[in-house]
């Protein structure tokens, strides 16, 4: 048994060595565990403060099992100790377990630091609700706040505010309190009118006008201070104002820079960032990794590769020793700003030499390769990496999917949710688009139910994609519907519904959304250009196309490019105008590419112009001699004019250079199921009654007028059988497919990977009287509605 004095010594002793012990340090937290081993050993039991001292450090260093189990041996514990469990487990996210501390701590002994500590937990649990309604429990109960509740609560109604009177009642609060002078309850203030200023439910101008009067007023500004203006600022989009702000600091703040210059990125104004980079050099203003990645940002979504590998070099040069957080964030800066400037061997090789990696590294390099269309590269990477996340499924599905490996895309979307990731509304857009290309109309109504249900039906990705997909599998009435329903709309979506408008021979309607765009001050871009002449082509709104095609520079400054000659090309030729078309080839600032000739040789096949059709094929051999297309209508435009001789010579010279014609085909979706046609088919299973259909239909139509147009059959032979051949072909079979085995009444929808023939698209005008059904058509240039006897495309196509 111990004397007392004896105990003072050794409880000053203990209490001594326990004070030099710092928390964050490794080494002191192993002499706080051999000192209270020493206590242990020699009997001593600790209480008090040295006990408090024992827990503290042991939940500072993260040991809470040893803290806990200390707590546990006292008896009453008071509420010091009570406090620090309640902020150790708070730190550690575990928020359940301090909140049933502070539960049962007795109220007799609640005081404001116990307050503060599960104030601190609410809002570091992102519960900003809970800290709000605790810290009136607190008031309740006469507790009174002190500075570090404010600077609490106040974090956490940031995290929830959204309506100026809560602003104002905190605000009130802290009048009252006597606090409104001290500089970090002002600036958890400023930052509560700075994060309500972005609600939808208030004007962010007068809850800035605050925030810059209290900023104004402050007798003493710390780093906080100047940050938490620009930022906010910056999130409103008063950049001027921010700028306003840093240029009135006397400190060089490296944290206020960072903030204004990634202000500039994030809006756009990359050449502004770079100067601002600049002039934080010329004032001495040392750079961070956070300066680092803000300007290369800039410099990769700018294109400037050069300006964005000189940064590179300068890192380089001067970070001899760089710590793992700061060469994780700069080099994951560094591999997007290769792969966007189309150097993704470069990203590669940044990332194999990056000492540390994260999924965010791994996502960039795939998205890398998704970007620059080296699918197979992607695929190979994608199997590798390490662990996956939602955003790395996205960008494979949505990789696949642009690249045209469309089931492969809806393969991997399944995937994905069996591997339990539930997918966002972009790789929903992914699945969707894929769903487009392959016409599969069902599974993509299917994906539209799932996007209802998961409640993503108002996404704007999702909603264009959706545009895209009806528009594709011939639905237009529903892509319609798609678009006139969602709460938002872009330019992206206003140019798939003119597209769609448009290929769906509704040239007028397309044109008329066209201007409805223009009048709400939606400025039309290269795509929308593209969108309205094609509108033109398909409906031979020749003056209207001509007229917007020119309007382009004249009116919005755009300079049309090659896509844009020709397609105007191809609507001046379609519709005769040789001499109009030539005009614009011979003044083209570029020299005219393949896509220009084709368009030309197109119109000469339709009209028969075959001294020019000759020109344009010739060219057309020197710029893509390995395209089957240009002997392809080479071919028929002689076959049509009778010349048998030249047409043999066309085909020869096909052979010759090793040129393969691409076979037509046509597929039809039943019953969740692709049915796929070849010319004169004899594989599918069905084939043999879908021929006896199409001869009983045959008799019907020719009673009504239908009389076969053999001179579609570019063949020399006899009449009959050319008859014969028309009657196989593969658009024909998967018509009479489909009006044999979907329900009575429904709309046949066909997809055909060349252009329709003469002979098909008159024999369906008849066909749709016959059964008295729609029959919709999508072959490889534009959409055709059979009905009652006529086509959406008026006979020009």
């Amino acid at each position: 048994m111990r004397n007392p004095a004896e105990v003072r010594r050794l409880a000053n002793r203990y209490a001594a060595q326990l004070k030099q012990c710092c928390p964050h340090n490794p080494t002191s937290y192993s002499i706080a565990r051999i000192v209270h081993a020493h206590m242990i050993t020699s009997g001593f039991n600790p209480r008090g403060h040295i006990l408090h001292r024992l827990i503290d450090v042991y939940c500072k260093s993260s040991d809470l099992v040893s803290g806990h189990h200390l707590f546990d041996e006292i008896p009453h514990p008071d509420v010091v100790a009570r406090t620090t469990l309640i902020a150790a487990h708070s730190s550690t996210g575990n928020h359940n377990l301090a909140r049933e501390i502070f539960i049962g701590t007795p109220l007799g002994i609640r005081d404001t630091v116990c307050y503060n500590a599960m104030i601190t937990g609410y809002s570091r649990n992102n519960d900003g609700f809970g800290a709000i309604e605790l810290f009136r429990d607190m008031l309740r109960t006469n507790i009174r706040p002190d500075n570090f509740t404010f600077t609490s609560v106040l974090g956490a109604l940031a995290l929830i505010v959204e309506e100026e009177k809560h602003c104002q009642q905190m605000h009130c609060a802290v009048v009252k309190s006597g606090t409104g002078f001290v500089t970090s309850i002002l600036n958890a203030l400023m930052s509560v009118y700075v994060k309500c200023s972005s609600s939808p439910l208030v004007s962010s101008s007068s809850l800035m006008t605050v925030a810059r009067k209290l900023f104004d007023e402050m007798t003493s500004r710390d780093e906080l201070s100047w940050t938490t203006m620009i930022a906010g600022y910056v999130r409103n989009g008063d950049l001027d104002a921010a700028r306003q702000i840093l240029d009135g600091m006397t400190e060089k703040l490296v944290v206020a820079w960072n903030a204004m210059i990634s202000g500039y990125v994030h809006h756009g104004f990359f050449l502004e960032a770079l100067e601002m980079f600049r002039k934080m050099y010329l004032l001495g203003i040392q750079w961070d990794e956070f300066t680092y990645t803000s300007v290369l940002s800039a410099c990769a979504n700018a294109g400037f590769f050069k300006h964005g590998k000189q940064v590179h070099a300068y890192i380089l040069r001067t970070e001899a020793s760089p710590s793992l957080d700061f060469s994780l964030s700069v080099n994951n800066a560094l591999v997007t700003l290769y792969w966007k400037c189309g150097k993704v061997d470069g990203a590669r090789q940044v990332f194999n030499q990056m000492p540390v990696k994260d999924l965010v590294s791994w996502n960039a390099i795939l998205s890398g390769y998704v970007n620059a269309g080296r699918i197979d590269e992607a695929k190979s990477f994608f199997k590798k990496m390490p662990e996956r996340n939602l955003l790395t499924w996205t960008v494979m599905i949505s990789g696949l999917a642009q690249n045209g490996f469309c089931e492969e895309a809806l393969k991997l979307f399944n995937r994905m949710k069996l591997e339990g990731f539930e997918p966002c509304d972009y790789a929903f857009a992914g699945a969707i688009i894929s769903c487009a290309w392959l016409a599969a109309l069902e599974h993509g109504r299917q994906l539209h139910g799932q996007l209802v249900q998961l409640g993503f039906d108002s996404s704007l990705s999702a909603g264009n994609a959706l545009i895209t997909m009806y528009a594709k599998c011939g639905v237009v009435e529903d892509a319609h519907c798609v678009f006139l329903t969602m709460p938002y709309v872009d330019s992206v979506s206003w140019n798939a519904m003119i597209a769609a408008l448009g290929q769906h021979g509704r040239g007028a309607q397309a044109l008329e959304l066209f201007e409805l765009m223009l009048k709400e001050d939606i400025l039309p871009d290269r795509i929308t250009f593209l969108t309205v002449i094609s509108a033109c082509n398909h409906a031979g709104l020749v003056e209207q196309g001509y007229r917007y095609f020119k309007s382009m520079s004249r009116i919005y400054g755009i300079c049309p490019d090659e896509d844009h000659y020709a397609r105007m090309i191809d609507l001046l030729c379609r519709a005769g105008k040789f001499s109009e078309a030539k005009d614009i080839i011979e003044t083209m600032p570029v020299e005219p590419n393949a896509p220009i000739w084709e368009a030309l040789l197109a119109g000469c096949r339709i009209h028969g112009n075959m001294d020019l059709g000759i020109q344009a094929a010739d060219r057309l051999f020197e710029l893509v001699p390995q395209h089957d297309g240009t002997y392809v209508l080479l071919s028929n435009m002689y076959a049509t004019a009778g010349r048998w001789d030249d047409v043999a010579k066309v085909r020869k010279l096909m052979r010759d250079m090793g040129v393969k014609k691409e076979p037509g085909c046509s597929w039809i979706e039943v019953e969740n199921k692709v049915h796929v046609f070849l010319v004169d088919d004899l594989m599918h299973p069905e084939v043999q009654a879908v021929y006896n259909y199409l001869d009983e239909l045959g008799l019907k139509m020719r009673k009504l007028g239908y009389i076969p147009d053999t001179k579609f059959v570019l063949h020399d032979m006899e009449s009959e059988q050319k008859e014969y051949i028309l009657s196989t072909h593969s658009e024909k079979l998967a018509v009479g497919f489909g009006l044999l085995k979907l329900p009575l009444g429904a709309t046949v929808r066909v997809f055909k990977n060349l252009r329709i023939c003469g002979d098909c698209h008159n024999s369906f005008k008849f066909m749709s009287k016959v059964v008295d059904r729609e029959i919709v058509v999508r072959d490889g240039k534009r959409f055709h509605h059979f009905k009652n006897g006529e086509c959406s495309c008026g006979n020009y196509w």
